[in-house]
């Protein structure tokens, strides 16, 4: 599992270098993967109804319960070797 952690943590500052910004739902998608590897199952408050981005984030991020965490690690890592390619 440790060399699963640093590729998980190589991938989150590799993704803050690629030369493009992703489309939205990558970027939620990339969120809820790094969330679900790094913290497992959504929890806390929902945000308000109007902070549309966050609530967006939480929903994303929440679709994955029960996903475990190093299997949430190896998705976003590859998605993240996807996005440099």
């Amino acid at each position: 599992m440790n060399d699963l952690r640093h590729a998980f943590e190589q991938a989150a500052e590799a993704v803050k270098r690629l030369d493009y910004r992703p489309d939205n739902d990558t970027l939620l998608k990339l969120y809820a993967l790094y969330k679900q590897g790094a913290e497992g199952d959504a929890h806390g408050e929902q945000p308000g109804f109007f902070d549309f981005v966050g609530t967006a984030k939480h929903e994303a991020w929440a679709q994955l319960r029960g996903l475990p965490q190093d299997e949430a690690m190896r998705r976003y890592v590859a998605l993240v070797a996807q996005l440099q390619a």
